[in-house]
């Protein structure tokens, strides 16, 4: 199966002289296309820091990252803006969604510089937002809509230009229990249909459960990771606790 993501030896390091702070310190690991990738980690482990360097907002002091097989440390700005659009597709807590734009002209923005088929761009935003089953609101502006609807439009855009990689930070985390289990079911069924290769951290360990494998951070370091493997999401859910328990603190102050 293609590599997605490969990392080597990334160590992220704060600060000079004898005022340093390391952030992460030589994170290994690889994501396949078609995972379900969730991190994991108490707060300040270094789990957002990764995600910046993933996402080139951040650079790393040292190491490697490859995704779908190209080097982003050494690209220029123009470069780096060039990949982001066509490479990598974003969902945030906050949605960031425009309020002067409705659900369906959100969906499309980042096709509208890439000059594609107007056809075309209607058939992806109908099959998206069928499955993340915001048709009825295709014609409504972000200000007329629910929490959850607003997050299933910043995931449809995050997915509508077929990126390589899905970035998704704290994604659940202003929703409530129905509205996130609607979206953790839609990104289930993405990667496990459509092959879309996404990396999720969070802090919500129901979250988390839905992940194909979730790696857990520790004062910079990959701590140890689960496989759900043929378990049931339930009993994935139970072995995600019993790390974060071993980590430290109950699993709502892990953030």
């Amino acid at each position: 199966m293609k590599t997605i993501v490969e990392t080597t030896n990334i160590k992220k390091v704060y600060g000079d002289r004898g005022q340093t702070f390391t952030a992460l310190d030589n994170i290994d690991f690889t994501v396949r296309e078609g995972e379900f990738v969730g991190i994991m980690g108490p707060s300040g482990a270094g789990k957002s820091t990764l995600l910046n360097i993933l996402a080139t907002i951040d650079k790393p002091t040292s190491g490697e990252i490859l995704i779908d097989g190209t080097s982003i440390l050494n690209m220029s700005e123009d470069q780096l803006s060039a990949f982001r659009r066509d490479k990598l597709g974003f969902i945030f807590q906050d949605y960031n969604l425009l309020d002067t734009l409705t659900v369906r002209d959100n969906i499309i923005l980042p096709l509208a510089l890439a000059k594609m088929d107007v056809m075309e761009i209607d058939r992806r935003v109908y099959e998206i937002a069928d499955r993340f089953g915001i048709l009825s609101i295709l014609e409504k502006y972000p200000y007329e809509i629910s929490g959850g609807q607003k997050q299933r439009t910043a995931a449809s855009r995050a997915i509508i230009s077929n990126p390589s990689l899905i970035l998704a930070d704290e994604p659940t985390g202003a929703l409530d229990s129905k509205s996130a289990t609607d979206l953790l079911e839609s990104l289930q069924g993405l990667s496990n249909e459509e092959k879309a290769t996404i990396l999720m951290v969070t802090h919500d360990a129901f979250a988390a459960s839905y992940c194909q494998r979730v790696l857990f951070i520790k004062d910079g370091n990959i701590f140890t990771e689960l496989a759900k493997g043929n378990t049931t999401r339930k009993e994935f859910f139970k072995k995600i606790l019993d790390v974060l328990s071993v980590l430290g603190g109950g699993a709502s102050e892990l953030i």
